[in-house]
């Protein structure tokens, strides 16, 4: 029996967390769920969205399944996920991008994967509030260093990428890419305008990619990596980034598969992993069991794998693509028109999957 802890979120994230939960009980592969509430909702009750009973948890453990949490803009708390990813030392975000049959999509033939370097860059959190005594002192600071000037009414974010950081994100996609065959690994950065840290992003992984001959390597400069997306996404394979960019091209590599409902997510550490879906809490349709559960599904089939039940994965993966594919039980996302009146719910869906399996 595995132990694994389960945080249902908030928002939306407890329907889909109970449809994924039975869906993957209805797999046979024995779990003993360790129950962790976190979210907005704890945040009310306990003056915090992210109990150290949650981190404990999952030290003990070593592998959470996570539903989404609603983060404010702009004000409140700092995200809940960039906290257990800085916490745990969740270095990598791992998000697998392809296409189901039978998902509305304009592409044929994707399947990406997006290697995230999750704890640098401009996601470390380093910030200074504009009009705060540390924005005025890094505002002179600068000045002396470097003879630039920042305006006054600045608030200023801090960019660092190191070698350390860089070379095992680099080397976890060159070896993601072996162990799954893939055939090449794409290097994202802007190295050409932030030459000291996209530069060292860029030199660490042109270093790190002699050591893997067997796989192809290349780079690309982020916004020209976006447009090629969008062209010819069948070109590439395994994309590896810093933070920021990642967040960004994973979602867009979602659009070209149909959308973050569709989208898997695993923050991969030395000791821990925390699989999640990459899509938002959607509060507005709690529980109206409307919302896709499938991203959520699918992040449950790479924790399966993480945990070594291979098979198990590949049957749950099998019905998926079955049910999807029939396109009768799926919600009104996965129709040909959102308005579609046969649409099922969250939990009907999942029961389709059950049932795909027997």
């Amino acid at each position: 029996m595995y132990n694994i802890t389960l945080i249902p979120g908030d928002g939306t994230g407890p329907e889909i967390t109970e449809a994924t939960k039975k869906v993957l009980e209805a797999t046979g592969v024995s779990i003993n769920w360790d129950i962790q509430e976190a979210g907005i909702d704890v945040y009310e009750k306990e003056g915090t969205p992210l109990p150290q009973r949650v981190i404990d948890s999952i030290k003990r453990n070593k592998v959470a399944l996570k539903g989404p949490v609603t983060t404010p803009v702009g004000t409140g708390f700092r995200s809940v996920n960039v906290t257990l990813r800085q916490t745990l030392d969740l270095y990598c975000n791992l998000r697998p991008s392809r296409i189901f049959k039978g998902v509305r999509t304009r592409y044929e033939n994707v399947d990406i994967v997006i290697v995230r370097e999750n704890t640098e860059d401009l996601y470390a959190g380093i910030e200074f509030e504009k009009d705060s005594e540390g924005s005025k002192q890094l505002i002179e600071l600068i000045k002396k260093l470097t003879g630039k000037t920042i305006r006054s009414d600045s608030g200023i974010s801090i960019k660092p990428i190191s070698v350390f950081g860089t070379e095992r994100i680099v080397r976890f996609a060159f070896e993601y890419a072996r162990k799954n065959k893939r055939r090449k690994v794409t290097a994202v950065h802007k190295a050409n305008i932030m030459k000291y840290s996209d530069g060292l992003f860029l030199e660490t992984a042109r270093n790190v990619a002699l050591n893997y001959p067997d796989i192809e390597f290349e780079d690309r400069i982020v916004d020209n990596m976006c447009m090629q997306l969008v062209q010819k996404p069948e070109l590439y394979d395994v994309l590896v980034l810093p933070n920021l960019y990642g967040d960004i091209v994973s979602d867009l590599a979602a659009g070209l598969i149909g959308g973050l409902g569709i989208a898997p997510g695993a923050n991969l550490g030395e000791e821990y992993a925390v699989f999640e879906p990459v899509h938002g809490s959607a509060p507005k349709y709690k529980g109206l069991n409307k919302v896709n559960p499938l991203a959520m599904i699918l992040s449950g089939v790479m924790m399966l794998r993480h945990i070594g039940e291979i098979s198990a994965a590949e049957r749950l993966e099998k019905a998926i693509s079955d049910v999807i594919s029939e396109g009768k039980n799926v919600t009104y996302d996965l129709k040909p028109y959102p308005d579609d009146p046969t649409a099922v719910g969250t939990s009907q869906f999942a029961d389709a999957i059950i049932n795909s399996m027997k």
